[in-house]
């Protein structure tokens, strides 16, 4: 207590209490500020502890999409990681970057990182929310989320929530703010697998965002928070909603006014996807370039890496290569009958008025489009009656001029008798595949609507290569029925024997080594000893025997003994050269079965070697990319690597365009390539590629039918496109009877070639300087007489041709046995 003295206070006193209360009280806030300071330093750093450095964001790149164009500029697939098309600061339209700033951090160029003020807000709104039972709301800025993102995880907590604060501020003094928004509008998932508003724009509305309205911004900067809460299919009202919320927010901000407010809520939110005809669909070819890339660039670069490659394909040939392809397996297949429904007893025939519901809980096959599926409802002796799937279903009925392919498929590819009514085909409640019909088999007979033929799915497989004869650029590739139904390429991964295709590789090694068009070749029995009383006969097609024949004859009417004989006239080591300089197989086996194409290659390998032969004996490499360029735009691979000097100049002094300097390696003399052109020329003209000669274009090529009759080929060119066709079973197996090159395979060769040179000029076969241009007697190989009708025009190098009383050369390999060649002679006739 105080002391008083008569009643009264001594203010001396009172004030010495005074000053040490408050001197006690600032030492006491003192401490407790330093208290709080060492606490507040010390919670930073415990939660300081391990955060990433925010400056790694500086340099930061997001996954992208790689995008593959075709040809055409047109969009043929996407690779991607997380789908997302990055688009830097400046190239965002402010309307957008307005948007999304309104949407989520109306102060984000205010506050550094974290906004005091929303965190308050949130706070007060969460308070509230606890006693009406709402969802609490978060208070973070676009950098915050940028944080969570990107440099921490999803956690829920307290201790994420201060980490995320403190790395938030941490960015703001290292990052711009521009940067920090990119990061943002190029990061944030936007539902319907788009990262990044770019993705979103195309995929949404399929548009850029310069192309957006103020509404359709709005409603994609409305997503980030929940984007399957607001997708406009499932939920139009809420998205709705959320797009005015966000239109009204711009507008109280200052980005929009009024008018342009009202407006925005009165445009409907119309999802529009991207167009069909946008989008080439090239299957195969798209696989075939996602394996090359990863194997160039490594899988992270083209899953992440926002590559953008231009490939070679022409939409339009793939599209007649797919068809011809199709057609093919689809004529060969019916020529072996027919294997049954694909399920029976769909329906009862007490129940049929329940087949739609039926024939619509059924899962339709892959690959069997634009085909339907359907359920046969009733038979007669003329048609047959079926509903097809879909919503609704459509009734239709099968003439039996449909039916009459359908005879029943037997083991080793052989057909019993045919039809001759539809009981004998299906039955009611069986699920079959139908397509609609206009014209019947005849091609004149006129169907009514709702006519459909009867259709299955290929049991054999097959492909189709095209490219350029002089580039090696890939221009279409078809390596299936379906890629949904098998991702195997038969163009590029399946091994086959080439059989007679293989032979032009024997005869320019003969040309090269003595041998000329008109050298008579022995075409009688070939004998090899084996050893341990094994022997090989090799014989022709026909089974037959044609005694001496002009080595061009040889090649027309595809003859194995005389192909055998030139092959060991000449040595296998030189054929194995030959097949290993035109690519198409390497280290073959130096046994006179190799000769006929025993060696196995790909069609892809095959059509590359014939290129080659076109384009006057210079190598080329198949390729399916054009161009490759990085996020940046800078080139990082092309197909064609030569220099060119000048080709960059805005202006040329010169009329004349600057020329690119031929580096291509020259594999075989330009007049002996020719020679071989010439002779396969005629294999279209006169020899077993005889169908292919109604293209009505000058047309060069070879049949390809190995043993047994397991694959066929064809594979041409025409001066300025190189062709390879193959048929066959994934599994090899017997093809049937009479399935060779010329019956599987050129068929599909010349429908895909009457469509690919529809609209070109019928140009002639380049024709080298040197090479000597004879009429001559296509029997005997000699001069051709003032009147031989049947004289044709053959090439010779200079000093190799006829002259009168110079006859054709007779090769004397005419033994009719011969010791065996080193390493054996091999096994397996093929022709």
């Amino acid at each position: 207590m105080v002391a008083c003295h008569s009643g009264r206070v001594d203010p001396a006193k009172v004030d010495g209490v005074m000053r040490r209360f408050l001197f006690g009280l600032v030492v006491t806030m003192v401490m407790l500020g330093a208290l709080g300071a060492a606490g507040v330093y010390a919670g930073y750093e415990y939660f300081s502890r391990d955060l990433p450095d925010p400056q790694t964001l500086a340099d930061y790149q997001p996954a992208t999409t790689t995008r593959v164009h075709a040809g055409d500029g047109r969009l043929m697939g996407e690779f991607a990681a997380e789908r997302r098309i990055f688009v830097p600061y400046g190239a965002i339209p402010e309307r957008v970057r307005q948007a999304f700033i309104a949407a989520e951090d109306k102060n984000f160029y205010q506050h550094q990182g974290v906004d005091p003020i929303s965190i308050a807000r949130a706070a007060v709104q969460n308070l509230q929310a606890l006693t009406t039972g709402a969802r609490p709301i978060g208070g973070s800025t676009i950098t915050q989320q940028v944080v969570k993102n990107m440099l921490l995880t999803n956690e829920r907590s307290l201790d994420r929530k201060i980490r995320e604060a403190i790395l938030a501020f941490r960015m703001d003094q290292v990052l711009s703010k521009d940067r920090v928004l990119e990061l943002y509008l190029n990061e944030i998932f936007l539902g319907y697998r788009a990262y990044g508003v770019a993705q979103a724009a195309l995929n949404y509305f399929n548009k850029s965002l310069d192309q957006l309205t103020i509404g359709e911004a709005a409603f994609l900067a409305g997503l980030p928070k929940a984007p399957s809460n607001y997708d406009p299919v499932q939920f139009p009202d809420r998205a709705r909603e959320r797009r005015d919320y966000v239109i009204d927010r711009m507008r109280e901000d200052g980005h929009i006014t009024q008018e342009e407010a009202v407006a925005a809520r009165a445009e409907p939110i119309q999802v529009r996807r991207r167009e069909a005809e946008e989008v080439v669909r090239a299957d195969y070819f798209l696989e075939e370039i996602r394996r090359q890339l990863i194997q160039r660039f490594g899988e992270d670069a083209v899953l992440k890496g926002g590559l953008s490659v231009r490939a070679s394909l022409e939409p339009s040939l793939q599209a007649h290569a797919d068809q011809a392809l199709r057609n093919g397996l689809i004529t060969y297949d019916r020529r072996h009958g027919w294997r049954g429904p694909m399920a029976r007893d769909v329906i009862q025939r007490a129940g049929q008025e329940d087949w739609q519901r039926r024939v619509n809980g059924v899962q339709a096959p892959p690959g069997i489009a634009p085909w339907r599926l359907a359920v046969v409802l009733q038979l007669t002796d003329r048609d047959v009656e079926v509903g097809t799937q879909g919503t609704p279903g459509v009734r239709g009925r099968i003439p039996m001029a449909e039916l009459t392919w359908a005879a029943p498929w037997q083991p080793e590819q052989r057909v019993g008798p045919a039809p001759r009514r539809p009981q004998e085909v299906l039955a009611v409640g069986d699920l079959v595949l139908v397509e609609p019909v206009s014209l019947g088999p005849d091609g004149r007979t006129r169907y009514p609507e709702g006519t459909f033929g009867l259709r299955q799915i290929p049991d054999v497989g097959g492909a189709l290569v095209a490219m350029d004869p002089h580039t090696g650029r890939v221009l279409a590739m078809s390596g299936g029925w379906s890629f949904e139904v098998s991702q195997f390429n038969r163009a590029t991964q399946a091994m086959r024997q080439p059989g007679s295709s293989f032979k032009p590789f024997v005869y320019m090694a003969a040309l090269d080594n003595g041998f000329a068009p008109n050298t008579i070749v022995l075409d009688a029995p070939f004998v090899v000893d084996q050893g341990a009383g094994q022997r090989w006969r090799p014989q022709n097609y026909s089974e037959r025997f044609y005694g001496p024949t002009p080595m061009r004859t040889g090649m027309e009417q595809s003859r194995n003994l005389m192909t055998v004989r030139m092959a060991e006239a000449i040595g296998m080591d030189k054929v194995a050269d030959y097949a290993q300089r035109f690519g198409v197989v390497d280290r073959l086996q130096p046994v006179l079965s190799m000769s006929l194409g025993a060696g196995e290659t790909t069609l892809m390998r095959m059509t590359a070697g014939y290129a080659m032969m076109v384009n006057g004996g210079k190598r080329i490499t198949p390729s399916l990319i054009d161009r490759v360029q990085d996020r940046d735009g800078r080139t990082v691979f092309r197909h064609d690597d030569r220099n060119c000097t000048g080709c960059n100049a805005e202006t040329f002094a010169s009329p004349t365009p600057p020329r690119l300097v031929d580096t291509r390696e020259q594999v075989v003399d330009p007049m002996t390539a020719y020679q071989m052109v010439s002779m396969l020329q005629g294999v279209v003209q006169r020899g077993t590629g005889g169908s292919v000669a109604a293209v009505g274009k000058p047309l060069a090529g070879k049949t390809g039918t190995t043993n047994d009759e397991n694959d066929a080929w064809f594979v041409g060119f025409s001066p300025d496109l190189a062709v390879g066709v193959y048929l066959g079973f994934d599994t090899p197996k017997h093809m049937g009877r009479g399935e060779g090159g010329s019956r599987a395979a050129a068929p599909v060769f010349r429908e895909f070639m009457t469509h690919a040179l529809k609209d070109r000029p019928a140009t002639p076969f380049r024709v080298p300087p040197g090479i000597r241009l004879v009429r001559i007697n296509p029997e005997t190989g000699d001069l051709a007489g003032p009147n031989d009708r049947n004289a044709l025009v053959e090439a010779f190098k200079p000093g190799t041709e006829p002259a009168p009383g110079r006859p054709s050369q007779l090769q004397q390999s005419l033994g009719g046995s011969t010791p065996p060649p080193p390493g054996g002679a091999g096994v397996g006739g093929l022709y």
